[in-house]
């Protein structure tokens, strides 16, 4: 049979099962004795097993069915659900999602998948117990190997370090074997590498080697400032260290390092082990309980691209008809084009909302995530998510993953206080975390919000002072919403103790430069003692927009309406100089002046030959610029088109479009003009 035309089905309901599995896996952890989620689990096991056995993927057949066969005991009562089945079952899951995202790039979905087959096995035979004792042992002699292995936030730091340009390295130092403090030869180790760059990841834990928890060997990746014989040169400087062996790190060995989810027998679950509750698990149940109407049909996304391409073209030539019609004035032709425009823009409503997707397949992931980082803490967190059926562009969907994976775990991390930190402050031991999205005019919000302890106001300031962020005398003039955005500068970080998941200075300027990447805005809310609150704004769509047209001589620009806050005709003599830049009075505030012609070196206009101009006021989260423009032509609802890669990093320009009569205008990032 040819199965090749039927592998985009495969993969698209594969991912849907293995969702539903992750969900109801989650909601059963909380309700460990409904049956109900046991049947659903079942279910979506046995049809993704039966699938992958028709498609020649027998790997996923083989895991699947051992999968079947623990679940098959528990909603037969013959088997009860305890935190080492949910250990391995979620172990199991992993190595699934593992098979099918290689199927997607092409692999073959091959994978060892023997011990964990094996420990499903156990738990069918009931001789699990001793196999999670025999794995204990081996990670505490070191005989595990998990070194090289990251997670998502670990991959998404790496990655965007490699997109800069930055070095980045693996690195497995030994320590030799006569010495008697080798804790404090790797504190050593590890003070050099963080001046000399930044950890991502260590192997033992920080925390382990601090306690002396591991063999002579231990590995880290870094980003460093120096190339790898300084490096190696620095290391071996430190007495007592036997060997360093440094391993450059590019884009193919860090998705090798990513996909290395080696099989391991299921883990034991501490006491203090998380409590994960969240209400889009329970949605996930229903749905898999409901109905299907059978009134949807796939489409292949590249249909879609096509097809916002054809309609960007078309848009174009809208625009020019109705110049024409303004310029010939017939009444018959301008009726034409006017019946034309309202057709077309029911048209752009129709095709804008083909390409959004619900940020529900974003939303997805968390559950899981949220769960792993609160045992690894040892903290108690109930995940609350609303609004995950709000729709956002594809295109800002695939985006915004990586940046609601750093505010997740700084809130986890930093927000959520300790167990008895929560009891001493009179609090429920169980934080709980609110990922909220809901829509705003042409925006879709997402808020993160913690209920932990707050954002210290004095400590980021002191942290802002020893790093040269600020200086002394701009300190207690700062407003609180001032301080805390200083969490957003590069290298920032308020960390006591620097762990494997926060504490090196990588993260929330990463957030920062993503969201004002996708035209968006990212603030922060806090009270002492009472939590935090993250708030991303985002633009529903990145393909067309509203912009207003501006004109510099011969040269024409656009300006996205979402940063415009009014226009206006100012007087040169209410033009004021300070400290040699330009201002002027605004609402009751100085603000500055930029002149465009300046900026972009337009030789054919000048605003020294006016008593007046035309300004745009434009904002980037609470602070206000204007721009001196020559003339504005008019509001236009225009097609984004990338500068292609021959023409990058072009300073306060996003893109540019083709206007109605063929004209290439430049689209301004007003983002970039405030700083």
């Amino acid at each position: 049979m040819e199965v090749n035309q039927y592998l985009s089905m495969f993969i698209d309901e594969s991912k849907e099962h293995l969702q539903a599995i992750n969900d109801n896996l989650l909601q059963l952890e909380n309700q460990p004795d409904d049956i109900g989620i046991v049947h659903d689990i079942f279910r979506s096991a046995h049809t993704l097993k039966g699938m992958s056995a028709t498609m020649g993927f027998e790997d996923l057949a083989s895991l699947t069915h051992e999968m079947e066969n623990v679940l098959d005991l528990v909603r037969n009562r013959k088997l009860q659900m305890e935190p080492l089945i949910f250990d391995c079952l979620f172990k199991s899951l992993d190595h699934l999602e593992m098979m099918v995202q290689d199927i997607i790039e092409g692999g073959t979905g091959k994978a060892d998948v023997a011990p964990i087959v094996s420990a499903l096995k156990s738990i069918v035979s009931g001789d699990y117990r001793k196999e999670v004792a025999a794995t204990a042992e081996a990670v505490k002699t070191g005989a595990s190997d998990d070194s090289r292995r990251l997670d998502e936030f670990q991959y998404s730091v790496l990655s965007q370090s490699i997109e800069a340009g930055n070095k980045v390295f693996f690195l497995e130092v030994k320590i030799r074997d006569d010495s008697v403090l080798k804790a404090a030869r790797a504190y050593m180790v590890f003070d050099a590498l963080e001046q000399n760059g930044e950890i991502v990841k260590s192997n033992p834990s920080v925390q382990d080697i601090e306690q002396e928890k591991f063999d002579k060997v231990f590995s880290v990746y870094m980003i460093s400032r120096v190339d790898q014989p300084t490096l190696e040169q620095i290391i071996m400087n430190i007495s007592e260290i036997e060997s360093v062996n440094i391993t450059p790190i590019d884009r193919q060995s860090l998705e090798e390092a990513k996909n290395d989810q080696r099989p391991a027998a299921p883990e034991s679950q501490t006491e203090a082990a998380a409590e994960l509750r969240t209400a889009k698990a329970q949605q996930g149940s229903s749905r898999q309980n409901a109905p299907v109407a059978g009134r949807t049909i796939r489409v292949d996304i590249e249909r879609l691209d096509t097809l916002m391409n054809l309609f960007s073209e078309l848009l174009i030539d809208r625009v020019r008809l109705e110049q024409l019609a303004g310029e010939i004035r017939r009444v018959d032709l301008t009726e034409t084009v006017e019946h034309m425009a309202r057709v077309s823009s029911e048209m752009q409503n129709v095709v804008l909302k083909l390409r959004m997707v619900p940020i529900e397949s974003v939303f997805n992931r968390f559950p899981r995530m949220v769960r792993d980082l609160a045992k690894t803490l040892d903290k108690k967190v109930d995940l609350v998510i609303t609004g995950a059926e709000t729709e956002l562009d594809r295109t800002v969907v695939d985006e915004i993953g990586d940046p609601l994976v750093h505010l997740l775990r700084n809130a986890v991390d930093h927000g959520i206080d300790p167990v008895a930190d929560r009891i001493a402050a009179g609090k429920p031991e169980t934080g709980t975390v609110h990922l909220r999205a809901f829509p705003s005019g042409n925006h879709v919000f997402i808020e993160i919000e913690d209920d932990g302890k707050g954002i210290n106001r004095e400590k980021v300031l002191a942290t802002a002072l020893k790093n040269g962020v600020i200086h002394a005398d701009q300190a207690d003039k700062m407003t609180d919403t001032e301080v805390y955005q200083l969490l957003f500068a590069s290298g920032f970080s308020t960390a006591d103790k620097i762990s494997d998941i926060s504490g090196r200075g990588v993260g929330l300027d990463v957030v920062k430069t993503k969201i004002e990447s996708l035209g968006g805005q990212v603030s922060v809310e806090s009270r002492p003692g009472l939590g935090t609150k993250f708030s991303v704004r985002l633009p529903l769509t990145l393909s067309i927009i509203s912009a207003m047209l501006v004109k510099l001589g011969s040269e024409k620009y656009a300006i996205p309406l979402s940063s415009i806050v009014e226009t206006a005709i100012l007087r040169k003599e209410r033009i004021r100089t300070v400290h040699g830049i330009r201002m002027m009075d605004f609402r009751n505030t100085i603000i500055p002046l930029l002149s465009l012609s300046e900026l972009f070196e337009c030789p054919s206009y000048s605003e020294a030959d006016e008593e007046e101009t035309e300004i745009v006021v434009i904002r980037k989260g609470e602070k206000i610029a204007a721009l001196m423009v020559e003339e504005f032509i008019g509001q236009q609802e225009i097609v984004l088109k990338s500068l292609g890669k021959y023409l990058t990093n072009i300073f306060a320009i996003s893109g540019a479009t083709i206007l109605g009569d063929g004209q290439v205008a430049l689209i301004i990032d007003p983002n970039a003009l405030i700083k």
